[in-house]
């Protein structure tokens, strides 16, 4: 009897990764907009040595300043063309994909700064700030979903950071951010920030796994380098529903194993 009851244990330990692909089974992702180190929708505005690597687009706008001096590293410049257009129709997809996610946790009110964060979807009914450095542990899973769902505007201090703790790179790391971002200056941020609105990289600020992607309004760069930290392309998020799913199987999972051991 208590051979078996081993047995199923490890049976159950076996089938936890079918059970976390099957969550993520009905994901959606960026599409074309995944290959895009800058994308906006008014205008792309550069000053100083910007480096991106990846695509940089523009739609419904056509205004690109600041190419050169600023350089396009592995990608093309799509100003005003039907690549830019479908990379905007998908930037829609994932931003409302990820606005629709259910919040595993209410960040409202809370500085980012001095946090260490798990994998989940944090939601702030207005504003998030980010003062000093926030600390993404994803459990030693280097594909692990964070999203942080904002109702208004994110911003960040001078010389804040995000970091990873048990991984140089997470490419699924998305900021939903309801009208407008602004790194401050020096910021060494992560993650595809997907704006309503606009984007404004102050001087020296950084995304390194991840792209700055404006669905309305424009991106404004000065000195910044963008993308090239991590493979940038088919980031994923998971269908509303789907973490609870995972949620549910786990805890089948852990019950059936509790009633075998009392057999």
């Amino acid at each position: 009897m208590k051979s078996r009851n081993i047995r199923w244990l490890a049976l159950s330990f076996l089938l936890l990764p079918l059970l976390v692909l099957g969550a993520y089974a009905d994901s959606i992702n960026l599409g074309t907009a995944g290959s895009y180190a800058v994308l906006a929708g008014s205008t792309v505005t550069n000053t100083g040595s910007s480096v991106l690597t990846g695509n940089l687009g523009l739609w419904p706008g056509t205004a690109v300043t600041g190419f050169p001096t600023g350089i396009v590293i592995g990608g093309t410049i799509h100003a005003g063309d039907a690549a830019a257009a479908q990379a905007q129709i998908d930037l829609t997809t994932a931003y409302n994909a990820a606005m629709g996610l259910s919040p595993t946790a209410t960040l409202t009110g809370q500085n980012l700064g001095g946090m260490v964060l798990t994998p989940g979807v944090y939601f702030f009914a207005s504003s998030a700030q980010l003062t000093g450095k926030l600390t993404l542990n994803n459990l030693g899973n280097p594909n692990a979903l964070f999203v942080f769902q904002i109702g208004s505007t994110l911003t960040t201090a001078s010389s804040s950071s995000v970091i990873f703790s048990n991984s140089l790179a997470d490419p699924n790391v998305f900021w939903q951010v309801g009208s407008s971002a602004t790194l401050g200056t020096t910021t060494a941020f992560q993650g595809n920030i997907l704006a309503l609105t606009s984007i404004t990289l102050n001087t020296g600020a950084s995304i390194g796994c991840g792209g700055a992607l404006a669905r309305n309004g424009a991106v404004t760069l000065d000195s910044n380098v963008i993308g090239g930290g991590c493979g940038r392309s088919e980031s994923t998020v998971p269908e509303p529903g789907t973490m609870g799913l995972l949620g549910t199987g786990l805890t089948i999972l852990a019950g059936a194993a509790r009633r075998r051991l009392r057999i």
